[in-house]
């Protein structure tokens, strides 16, 4: 990536910062977070925000896909499909989430809130991250993600394609008619779901009620996947998993250690569009904490910040063998609907309720 080190613009610094605020004021104005929206549908039998968390996602998939074959960005990164590290990584980070309190998203926007556990999740995250991609665990990450499967002769297949292409012609655009038709199957199912939460009735009084949290965030996924590519040197959109990588390595040794979005010179530090990104998310969280009145240091017990940390280090380690986590697999890789990012999303799933089964649900039943 040595040729691609120049001096980082500042429409590149002002792009990621922002859009990172603004993700980070979403959130925490929203409670938008995954783990919750995973974790109620079992334990409570609340499916609001989970319908906040299908209407994002349906909302991403229809506009990245159209910025894609409208050509506005020039491919969305389809990851390839390596079934046993997507499983595995998947199941872990799901498992992880409920013990650190709090998925990617969830952390992040709570460090802005002041608690202290969220800042230890993070660490817990970045450690978890690094120790799989760079450090003990990278020789099982290599091992593991070397069972590559490909559909219809596609490494990296999506989930139309288990159905074959139809090819037409659409203003000039050569489209598959056969991934348009998965998609409106797609949206008229979550469609039917989210109305059945009644959308449109009366919100909080404080803060942004499910459905607008989840239209912004939709929207926002849509706006970061150009952004990252148009300023940002590549199509990543919203993620946490490399990006808090990222970010973390340029404070620790100035380099961000990009694998495979380009890096930029800013003073001293060789760092990504994405890195900026991140350290947005917490800056926005505060002010819109600070806004409502709701930012406010605390401070847990001990043993409440090592189950954290315990559970944070699983949730980087398992993010980064499955690829992703909840944002970057669960919201941006499935908005692509690759088979690989559907197969980690339906394992977050399933580890989450695991572990909410077995630290909730079982110890009430006994």
């Amino acid at each position: 990536m040595e040729e691609q080190l120049l001096n980082m613009p500042v429409v590149t610094i002002v792009s990621g910062l922002l859009v990172g605020l603004i993700f980070g004021f979403i959130l925490q104005r929203g409670r938008f977070c995954v783990n919750t929206a995973f974790r109620d549908v079992i334990f409570v039998k609340d499916f609001t925000m989970f319908r906040a968390y299908i209407l994002a996602l349906i909302v991403i998939v229809v506009g990245a896909n159209l910025l894609e074959d409208m050509g506005y960005i020039f491919m969305l990164r389809r990851q390839e499909f390596a079934p046993v590290a997507n499983i595995l990584g998947g199941y872990v980070f799901g498992l992880g989430i409920v013990l650190a309190g709090g998925c990617g998203s969830g952390i992040l926007y709570r460090t802005g809130e002041g608690l202290l556990a969220a800042w230890v999740a993070v660490f817990g995250f970045f450690t978890g991250v690094t120790m799989m991609l760079h450090g003990i665990l990278n020789p099982l990450y290599g091992f593991l993600r070397s069972f590559r499967t490909s559909i219809a002769d596609k490494p990296n297949a999506a989930l139309w394609d288990i159905f074959g292409n139809i090819p037409v012609q659409f203003m000039g655009k050569d489209i598959n008619l056969t991934k348009w038709i998965v998609i409106g199957a797609l949206t008229l199912v979550a469609a039917i779901f989210i109305l059945k939460g009644k959308p449109f009735s009366s919100g909080k009084s404080k803060g942004f009620s499910w459905s607008l949290a989840g239209l912004l965030v939709g929207l926002l996924g849509i706006a970061a996947w150009w952004i990252s590519d148009y300023w940002g040197g590549g199509a990543r959109g919203l993620s946490f998993t490399a990006p808090l990588k990222e970010a973390g390595l340029t404070i620790i040794n100035g380099n961000a250690d990009a694998k495979f979005d380009p890096m930029y010179l800013l003073g001293p530090f060789k760092t990504t569009w994405a890195a900026l990104y991140v350290i947005g998310v917490p800056l926005g969280s505060y002010i819109s904490a600070k806004i409502l009145k709701e930012f406010k240091w605390k401070v847990p017990p001990a043993e409440e910040l090592l189950t954290v940390l315990g559970g944070s280090v699983m949730m980087g380690a398992g993010a980064a063998l499955a690829g992703g986590c909840n944002v970057g697999q669960g919201l941006t890789g499935a908005s692509t609907l690759a088979v690989s990012s559907l197969t980690a999303t339906i394992f977050i799933i399933l580890g989450n309720w695991t572990m909410v089964y077995f630290k909730f649900i079982k110890p009430m039943a006994d």
